[in-house]
């Protein structure tokens, strides 16, 4: 029997390639065996369309100057692969990045403090993004420096000539340890004041601001009064209420001498002296109860205390204080915002602004 096989060099055309594509994959739908084949699984991958791909990590691969250009970056894309309004972002940027950072004290010491840092540029209504990391990196190489405005202000002016951009800002948060004596027993303990330092550029000019949360008592004049008339009209023992009370005060730092972080606590409490306590004894107990009664203070009375403060610091330029007396007689809490100047004034607040006022020790 002689058997007939064709010429042997014979080139398969464009249809008998579809043929043997579709066998295959009608074969494969209904075997296992394709799948654990290597070969006939990167048949398939590249009928499909997909190239072979390595699997391992290539630990050891180091990419040249070439291969790095040829990296895509759409972030960086041309403004034809923009999505939405075509209208200038006045900050984009990263927020909550952590670091350790050393402050220099009034006292002369350096305390060094896990800071977060927010970083932000304006983006042009043209451009696509911004690559974030070259904020970071901008601000790690100044990280290692004691801490002044000047080191922000370098590691500003670092990113913002890596991105291009018109405005900048810095912010930078942290918990900040202080000292404070008790009352009347001689001891003493650490306190710890939430501060953020920013400093902002807009249209060329430079500003720098100041913001501390200064946690105190607060007791209710009214309900004193009450009180103490229960206990003349009737011999009835009562007490008035007080509350934890916070109040965010926010100042724009002036060019000249150095307002110091402890200059700010100094001049709260100057303004409203009944802080909360860290060390207390009986002794401290009492007298935190004498001195609250000496100083009953509503939350409008505390405001402008701050404010009468604050306005006698040469070092301060424009300010806000927001005051929040979470009250113990009430459900809700008594608010106040008193602003100076035209930094700080707006026509809408934040909804969820008070709620930030909450300190939990």
């Amino acid at each position: 029997m002689n058997l007939h096989l064709g010429e042997l060099n014979d080139t398969p055309t464009r249809d008998d390639a579809r043929a043997a594509l579709d066998l295959l994959r009608r074969w494969a739908a209904k075997v296992n065996e394709g799948a654990e084949d290597p070969d006939t699984a990167q048949l398939l991958a590249a009928a499909a369309g997909y190239p072979a791909l390595k699997s391992d990590y290539q630990g050891e691969f180091i990419p040249d100057a070439v291969y790095k250009a040829s990296m895509p970056d759409l972030q960086n894309g041309p403004a034809s692969l923009i999505r939405g309004a075509r209208r200038q972002i006045q900050y984009v940027g990263i927020s909550n990045f952590r670091l350790p950072i050393a402050f220099h004290t009034r006292g002369g010491r350096d305390l060094t403090l896990e800071t977060s840092v927010t970083g932000s540029v304006s983006l042009d209504a043209e451009k696509k993004g911004i690559n974030m990391s070259r904020i970071m990196r901008s601000f790690y190489k100044h990280a290692e420096k004691t801490f002044s405005f000047e080191v922000i202000e370098a590691a500003l002016d670092d990113y913002k000539a890596d991105l291009e951009s018109i405005d900048a800002r810095i912010q930078m948060r942290f918990s900040f340890p202080a000292t404070i004596q008790s009352l009347r027993s001689g001891l003493s303990g650490y306190q710890y004041y939430d501060i953020a330092l920013e400093l902002v550029e807009q249209e060329g000019v430079r500003r720098k601001y100041l913001h501390l949360d200064y946690v105190y008592s607060s007791t209710c004049p009214c309900s004193l009064e009450l009180s103490e008339h229960a206990r003349r009209a009737r011999g009835q023992l009562a007490t008035p209420h007080s509350q934890r009370s916070v109040a965010r005060i926010s100042v724009e730092v002036l060019p000249g001498d150095c307002l110091w972080f402890e200059d700010l606590i100094d001049l709260c409490r100057e303004a409203v002296p009944t802080e909360t306590q860290v060390m207390v004894k009986r002794e401290d107990e009492q007298a935190f109860a004498e001195l609250n009664a000496a100083n009953p203070i509503f939350v409008e009375d505390a405001a402008r205390l701050f404010a009468e403060k604050l306005l006698s610091e040469p070092r301060i330029g424009d300010f806000r204080v927001i005051a929040s007396h979470q009250e113990s007689l009430h459900s809700h809490d008594a608010v106040s915002v008193l602003t100076e100047g035209e930094t700080f004034a707006q026509k809408s607040l934040d909804p969820k602004l008070f709620s930030t006022l909450f300190h939990t020790g």
